[in-house]
C-alpha cells in the first residue's frame, strides 16, 4: 500500500524505519517544521525528518495542516492510508483523503490513558502493565475503533525513558502487521468502551516537585514516571536536585519527611510519609546525571539534613 507517514519525535522513528523495510511504500513523510533550539537558536530538524533523510524519503513540513495547499499536495499523492505516530491532530478534510483511512499508534491500552503523556502517567499511577494500541483515527482524540493491542509488563526499574523505548519498538513491528491486515481486508475494528476511558494530560515541569509526606512507593513512581525529563525534584540547601531513579524500603524512622536518615559512601536513605526512599540516580542543576555513589562524593550533607519540597 501507498503510505503517508506522519510523526515528529523519537518515539515515531522505529515505526518509520520498520515500515520502510516492509512491502509497503512510504510515498511521503509529514513532520513538524525545523525549529530554533539551544543557546545559539540554531534551526533543528525533528528526529523523524533526520531518519527520513537517511532513508531518502520525500518530506513535507507544513506549518498548518488545514491549509488548502497542503491538502492538495497530499491528494496528488493518492495515498492508500495514513500512518500517524506522535503527531498533531489531523483536520477532517485530511482524514477524507486516504482510500483506507488513517491509523494511529498510541502508547497505552486504550481507552485507558488517552492523551499526550500515557507512558508517564501509567508509571506515576503505579500500573503494573501497559502496552500499545493501533486504532482508526476519528476527529475526537484517541477515540477511534481499536485494530490491535499488545500488553507488556511495567517492571520495577522501568522509567518513562525505558518504557518509551520498549513501546516504540513493539509498536513499530505491530504497525507493519496491521498494515498487512488492512491490505488483506482482515482487520476487525472494535469500538472503545467509553466507560473505561481515563486520561493522560500533558506533563508540566512543576508536577515533578516531590512531596516528602507521601508514601515512598508513590514518590518512587513519580520519580520513574518523570525520568529522564522533566524530572522529579527537591531542594537541598536552596539547590535543586533532580531524582531520576530510586528504590524503597518499607521500614521507617521517627524523622520528619525529607530527612536524610542514613548516609554512607554508597547509599542514601530519605524518610518519607511512609517508608524510606533510596535514590540511585540523581542530577544537580547544570550537571550530568550521577549514580548515588558518584553523587555522594560531592555531596555536602549529613544525616539529619533535610530535602525541602
Amino acid at each position: 500500500m501507498k503510505v503517508v507517514f506522519m510523526g515528529t519525535p523519537d518515539f515515531a522513528v522505529p515505526s518509520l524505519r520498520e515500515i520502510g523495510k516492509s512491502n509497503h511504500q512510504i510515498i511521503s513523510v509529514v513532520t513538524g517544521p525545523d525549529k530554533p533550539r539551544g543557546r545559539g537558536q540554531k534551526l533543528s530538524k525533528t528526529p523523524v525528518k533526520e531518519a527520513a533523510e537517511k532513508l531518502n524519503l520525500t518530506i513535507l513540513q507544513p506549518e498548518k495542516l488545514d491549509s488548502p495547499e497542503f491538502s492538495k499536495q497530499i491528494e496528488k499523492l493518492e495515498p492508500d492510508i495514513f500512518v500517524v505516530v506522535a503527531f498533531r491532530i489531523l483536520p477532517e478534510s485530511l482524514l477524507q483523503i486516504p482510500r483506507k483511512g488513517a491509523i494511529n499508534l498510541h502508547a497505552s491500552l486504550l481507552p485507558r490513558y488517552r492523551g499526550a503523556a500515557p507512558i508517564n502517567w501509567a508509571i506515576i499511577n503505579g500500573e503494573r502493565e501497559t502496552g500499545i494500541t493501533i486504532f482508526q483515527i476519528k476527529p475526537e482524540v484517541d477515540t477511534g475503533e481499536i485494530l490491535y493491542q499488545e500488553k507488556i509488563e511495567i517492571k520495577e526499574d522501568d522509567t518513562a525513558g525505558s518504557l518509551h523505548d520498549k513501546l516504540s519498538r513493539i509498536g513499530a513491528k505491530a504497525l507493519v502487521r496491521v498494515l498487512d491486515m488492512v491490505e488483506r481486508g482482515e482487520v476487525k475494528p472494535i469500538p472503545q468502551n467509553e466507560k473505561l476511558a481515563t486520561y493522560a494530560p500533558k506533563i508540566k515541569p512543576e508536577m515533578g516537585r516531590i512531596d516528602w509526606s507521601k508514601e515512598a512507593k508513590n514518590i518512587k513512581n513519580l520519580i520513574h514516571g518523570l525520568s529522564p525529563v522533566p524530572g522529579a525534584f527537591s531542594f537541598f540547601k536552596n539547590k535543586r536536585v533532580r531524582f531520576l531513579k530510586a528504590n524503597i524500603e518499607d521500614t521507617g524512622t521517627s524523622y520528619s519527611p525529607g530527612t536524610i536518615v542514613y548516609l554512607d559512601k554508597k547509599c542514601m536513605k530519605i524518610q518519607t510519609g511512609r517508608g524510606l526512599l533510596l535514590p540511585s540516580m540523581l542530577q544537580t542543576e547544570g550537571k550530568k546525571p550521577l549514580t548515588v555513589t558518584e553523587f555522594i562524593k560531592g555531596f555536602r550533607g549529613n544525616t539529619g539534613d533535610r530535602f525541602i519540597s
